[in-house]
C-alpha cells in the first residue's frame, strides 16, 4: 500500500485526474495476456516527458517500484506490477504521432501510439512500417521496442530493433537522455538504444521513438503450400530460401492445427495435410513477385508440396490467411490450458527441432500444436494441458528450452522473458552473463525500483 504523503506528492505532478489508487484502476492494471494478476497500489498517467522524469526522480528518491505499461498485451508479465508499486501507464496522453518525415523517411512518435495506428499513417504517405505483431491493432510501440516484437514480416523485413533509429528515455534519477540519430550512420558513443531495446522497461521509460520507415511495395500476392509432412514443409522453408526466395512471410502450421482448424472452424484444408506453410511476397514490378512465387512453388515441390495455391484477388488471400490467423483459437480443443511458447532456431534446424519437441510432448502425455514464423525460425509451441497438470507442463517447457538452446537456439523469438520464463534464463545464459546483465541493470537503476524483477534479474 503506498503512504498517502506520496499519492498527494505525486498528484501536484500530474494532476487529480492522471492518478488513481481505487479498486477498479488496481483490477484494470493487475493482468495482460498472460492472465496472470499482480495489483498496482497506484496508476499514474504522465503528460509528457518532463512528468515522466519528475515522477521517477521522486520514485527513486523515496524507493516506489515503478512498472512501465503500454498496452498490456505481453505474453510473458514483462508490464505487470509483480513487486506492487506504480503503473505507469503511457495510453492516455504520450500517444501522438509527432512526424512523418518523408524526406528521411522516418516517422516519430510517443511510446502510447498504436502500431496500426502508424502502419496507417505511413502508407497514406506511400511508406511503409514493417514489423506487424499479432497484437497491431491494439498494442503500442513503446511495448513493441520494450519486447523487440516481431511479427508475420519478420522473413523479408526483420523485427523492431531493424526500425529503430534513435530514442529519447528518462533514467530513474530524472536525467532525459537521447540515443540515436535520423542518419543512416552513427558510431559516436555507447549503442545505448540497443541496450534499451528489449530491455522490458527495466533500465529507463522510454519518452520518445524515431523509426525507420520504407517505401511501400506497389505488388503483393499470398501463397500457400500443403505438404504431406513438418518434415517435408520444414525443409522447404530453408531450401526455398536458399534457392533465393525472399518471401515477406512464411508462416507455418502443423498437422495437429490443421486438423482443429478442421473440426473447430471448418476451415477448407485437406484432412491428409500434415503441414501448411502460407505467406505473402511482394515487389514493385510485377515480374519480381512472379520469380518469387516460382521459386517458391519449385522448391516447394521438390521437397514433397502436394499442392501449391496462388490467390488471385483479395478475398482469396484472407481465406488463405484465415487459418493461420485463427490457428490459436481453434487448438483449445486439445485442453483448456495451453502454455504458449516462442522458441526460435536457426532455420536449419527447424525439421529437427519440431521432431524433437513432439517427441518430448509423448514423453509427457501432452500435445503440443506448434505454429508460428517458419520464415524466420520462429515458432510458437504450445504444450496444451488441464490446469491440474501444471507442474508436468513446466517440466516438459523446461525440456524443451534445453533442446532449443542446445541447438543454437533461443527461449523467446518475440514474446520476451518477463516473470513466466525468467525462471529458465539459466538454460540460456551462463552465470558470468547473468551478472553481466546485473551489473547493467544496476547501472541504470541502483535501487532497482524500476520493474524489478523481470527476465530473472
Amino acid at each position: 500500500m503506498i503512504e498517502k504523503q506520496h499519492l498527494k506528492a505525486l498528484t501536484k505532478i500530474v494532476g487529480s485526474e492522471n492518478i488513481y489508487d481505487d479498486k477498479a484502476h488496481m483490477i484494470a492494471y493487475s493482468y495482460d495476456a498472460t492472465r496472470t494478476r499482480f495489483e498496482p497500489d497506484a496508476v499514474i498517467f504522465p503528460r509528457h516527458e518532463q512528468d515522466v522524469s519528475d515522477i521517477l526522480k521522486y520514485c527513486n528518491e523515496h524507493l516506489i517500484v515503478i512498472t512501465p505499461r503500454g498496452a498490456g498485451s505481453g505474453f510473458t508479465g514483462g508490464a505487470l506490477p509483480a513487486n506492487g508499486g506504480i503503473i505507469m501507464a503511457m495510453e492516455k496522453h504520450m500517444n501522438k504521432i509527432l512526424e512523418i518525415d518523408t524526406e528521411n523517411m522516418v516517422a516519430v512518435v510517443q511510446p502510447g501510439v498504436i502500431n496500426m495506428d502508424l502502419q496507417k499513417r505511413a502508407e497514406a504517405q506511400g511508406l511503409f512500417y514493417p514489423p506487424d505483431p499479432a497484437s497491431e491493432e491494439y498494442s503500442t510501440l513503446g511495448g513493441n521496442v520494450s519486447e523487440n516484437a516481431g511479427g508475420m514480416r519478420a522473413a523479408k523485413y526483420g523485427i523492431t530493433k531493424d526500425f529503430v533509429m534513435a530514442l529519447r528515455a528518462v533514467r530513474v534519477n530524472g536525467d532525459i537522455i537521447r540515443a540515436g540519430k535520423k542518419t543512416i550512420k552513427d558510431v559516436a558513443g555507447y549503442n545505448t538504444a540497443g541496450i534499451l531495446i528489449a530491455s522490458e522497461g527495466t533500465l529507463a521509460v522510454l519518452t520518445e521513438l524515431t523509426l525507420k520507415l520504407i517505401p511501400k511495395p506497389k505488388y503483393k500476392k499470398t501463397y500457400m503450400g500443403i505438404f504431406p509432412s513438418v518434415d517435408n514443409a520444414m525443409n522447404a522453408v530453408f531450401k526455398s530460401l536458399s534457392a533465393g526466395a525472399n518471401p515477406v512471410a512464411m508462416e507455418f502450421l502443423d498437422k495437429l492445427v490443421i486438423e482443429a482448424l478442421i473440426e473447430k472452424l471448418g476451415v477448407d484444408l485437406p484432412t491428409e495435410a500434415g503441414a501448411v506453410l502460407v505467406g505473402d511476397v511482394d515487389g514493385n514490378v510485377p515480374e519480381e513477385v512472379e520469380f518469387q512465387l516460382k521459386t517458391l512453388q519449385a522448391s516447394f515441390e521438390e521437397n514433397g508440396a502436394s499442392e501449391f495455391r496462388i490467390a488471385k484477388n483479395d478475398d482469396e488471400a484472407k481465406e488463405l490467411w484465415y487459418a493461420r490467423k485463427n490457428a490459436s483459437q481453434s487448438i483449445t480443443i486439445f485442453g483448456n490450458k495451453k502454455l504458449n511458447e516462442d522458441i526460435s532456431v536457426p532455420r536449419s534446424m527447424l525439421p529437427k527441432a519440431l521432431e524433437r519437441i513432439y517427441e518430448i510432448g509423448d514423453k509427457y502425455k501432452f500435445k503440443v500444436p506448434c505454429f508460428g514464423h517458419a520464415g524466420d525460425g520462429n515458432i510458437h509451441v504450445n504444450v496444451m494441458i488441464d490446469i491440474s497438470q501444471l507442474d508436468e507442463g513446466h517440466k516438459c517447457i523446461k525440456e524443451i528450452f534445453e533442446m532449443v538452446v542446445e541447438m543454437g537456439g533461443t527461449l523467446s523469438g518475440e514474446h520476451g522473458i518477463g516473470t513466466s520464463k525468467a525462471p529458465f534464463m539459466g538454460i540460456a545464459f551462463s552465470d558470468e552473463e547473468m551478472q553481466m546483465f546485473r551489473d547493467i541493470k544496476k547501472a541504470f537503476d541502483p535501487n532497482n525500483i524500476l520493474n524489478p524483477g523481470k527476465m530473472g534479474l
